[in-house]
């Protein structure tokens, strides 16, 4: 158990420790893939709820912000940047997040939640008309300088 950061030697969880470390300039990029019928994918500006993309956008950028609400051992950080782009592609909506901050510890889970609740935006969206979406999310970069 003591190679996980977050258990210590006795089993038990915490939050790790990042005071002596000294802030560093971090970035994050995760991508999403929400795959869909070429049916829907047609039809995501223009779904009962209203425009899958933006929607989509402004809830991964908001769920950057609140990340460390919803992961319990999770730092709050100050991002100075967070962005979702969404591309319609043959399959599905591709979604890229990108968080940034100056802090003692990484930004790659409010990336990864950006992106996670981007690509729940879009299948909420757009479920009542494609019950077979699916959609799979993945760290593509972690820098820090």
């Amino acid at each position: 158990m003591s190679e996980l950061s977050h258990v210590d030697a006795s089993g038990a969880v915490r939050m790790v420790d990042v005071g002596a470390k000294p802030p560093q300039r971090r970035r994050a990029v995760a991508r999403a893939l929400v795959r869909m019928a070429p049916e829907t994918v047609a039809r995501l500006g223009d779904l009962p709820k209203g425009d899958a993309l933006t929607t989509a956008q402004l809830a991964g950028i908001m769920a950057a912000k609140r990340t460390s609400e919803l992961i319990p051992l999770c730092h709050p950080l100050p991002l100075s940047h967070a962005a979702v782009e969404l591309r319609v592609v043959g399959q599905g909506v591709e979604i890229t997040a990108s968080a940034e901050t100056t802090a003692q510890t990484g930004v790659e889970m409010e990336a990864l939640t950006a992106a996670s609740v981007a690509a729940l935006t879009v299948y909420d969206m757009a479920k009542a008309i494609d019950k077979a979406m699916s959609f799979e999310v993945e760290l593509v970069e972690k820098t820090k300088a």
